[in-house]
């Protein structure tokens, strides 16, 4: 199975090639469009904004590429913002294969923004994705922006009000925590991915 991390500038490129590392999975960090399109599994990995993220895709040439993909593709963090619509953030275009506008939190008294640590992930609909994830695990967040409930939600977080955390679009999926550190939790849902 061939497995591609896309090269659009994230940070947390290292930390997730290692927890597929392992996981057995050895992923090769591209940006060459010929390598994404033939891969069995991409993965869009990304910490950042949203500006910067699309405008290294453009720059790239991938965007209409992304769009077009078949095989299972999964956004981590910013990368599975960068899946949707758009995002207030910079009021960006996305890719727009998931139908959400991503939103800041709103400030609330005791909420800081941004959402920084653990916190709870609540299944929402039956998927493979999220096999043996339970009623009580927990994942970690560093985020400002997330994406609103809707039908693409498979698991949602509560920060100050609901956000999907997990979604999943026909072949695209995404994350809003960071698998690579979030413990046994992180390590199933990569694992179920790539067994997709």
């Amino acid at each position: 199975m061939s497995v591609v991390l896309v090269d659009a500038g994230g940070t947390n490129i290292g930390s997730v090639r290692y927890a597929l590392q392992r996981l057995g999975a050895e992923a090769a960090l591209t940006s060459d469009a010929e390598a994404i399109r033939t891969a069995d599994k991409v993965i869009l990995p990304g910490v950042g904004a949203a500006g910067p993220g699309m405008a290294r895709l453009n720059e790239l040439g991938l965007v209409e590429l992304m769009r077009s993909l078949t095989q299972p593709v999964l956004g981590v963090c910013l990368g599975m913002q960068l899946l949707c619509e758009r995002s207030e953030e910079g009021d960006t275009e996305c890719l727009g294969v998931v139908p959400a506008t991503v939103r800041r939190f709103v400030e609330q008294p005791n909420l800081r923004v941004p959402h920084m640590g653990w916190n709870r992930v609540r299944q929402r609909r039956e998927h493979p994705l999220l096999d043996g994830l339970g009623d009580d695990d927990w994942a970690y967040f560093v985020h400002s922006y997330a994406v609103p409930m809707g039908d693409y939600a498979l698991a949602s977080t509560d920060y100050g009000d609901e956000f999907a955390c997990v979604i999943a679009r026909g072949n695209f999926h995404g994350m809003q925590f960071h698998p690579e550190r979030s413990a046994k939790v992180g390590a199933r849902l990569l694992k179920n991915f790539l067994e997709l």
